[in-house]
This record gives structure tokens, sequence and C-alpha cells, in this order.
């Protein structure tokens, strides 16, 4: 359990830094990134129960970072501190892949 709220802690992390560095990604605060990273494990979860495995991010393929993009464009419509333009979702996307590939957040 303590896993599990440190990986949501670090996530949130990494959603402000991104809100930082991409123009068209917004976070409104610690709050706001905390709850989006929630949100945001929640809607992956569901794409991969929907869809399967390969629609997942960490596959890796064009079909995940694409799918990581729209979770993180729909995150928008549920949090209210947070606001994605379409270029900011894939660029953030991108980031936070890239920032994962160093600092794995997700939920194992």
């Amino acid at each position: 359990m303590l896993g599990m709220i440190i990986r949501f802690i670090v996530s949130a992390l990494v959603l402000m830094f991104v809100g930082f560095v991409v123009p068209g990604f917004r976070v409104g605060g610690f709050g706001g990134a905390l709850v989006a990273s929630v949100i945001i494990a929640l809607l992956g979860y569901l794409a991969e129960k929907l869809f399967g495995r390969n629609v997942s991010p960490q596959s890796r393929g064009i079909v995940g970072f694409l799918t990581s993009a729209v979770v993180i464009y729909l995150t928008q419509f549920i949090v209210s501190g947070v606001r994605v333009t379409v270029v900011g979702a894939l660029l953030s996307a991108l980031v936070i892949g890239i920032i994962d590939a160093f600092v794995p957040t997700e939920l194992r």
C-alpha cells in the first residue's frame, strides 16, 4: 500500500514537471496533479481492459503512445485543475514516456 502511495506521489511530481516544461499542458498545483495521476492510472487501466494489453503505454509502441496521449487529454474533462491541448497531450505523453524510462511510475 505504501508503495502505491509513493508511486502516485512520484507520478504527481512528474505531472507538475511536465506542466512546467510542456506548452499546452497545465496542472493546478500538487493536489490537482495527485488527482490527475490517479485518474490517468484509472483511465489507462480501463483502456487496457477494454482494448487489451497492446494499447498499454508499457508496450512502448505507437498505439501505446497515442493511447497515453488520449488518456492525458481526457483527464482534463474529469479533473478541474488540468488543461491540455491536443499538441500538449502528445508532447506530454512523449515527455512522460521518456521520464518513465528512467523513473518508472507504473503500478506493478
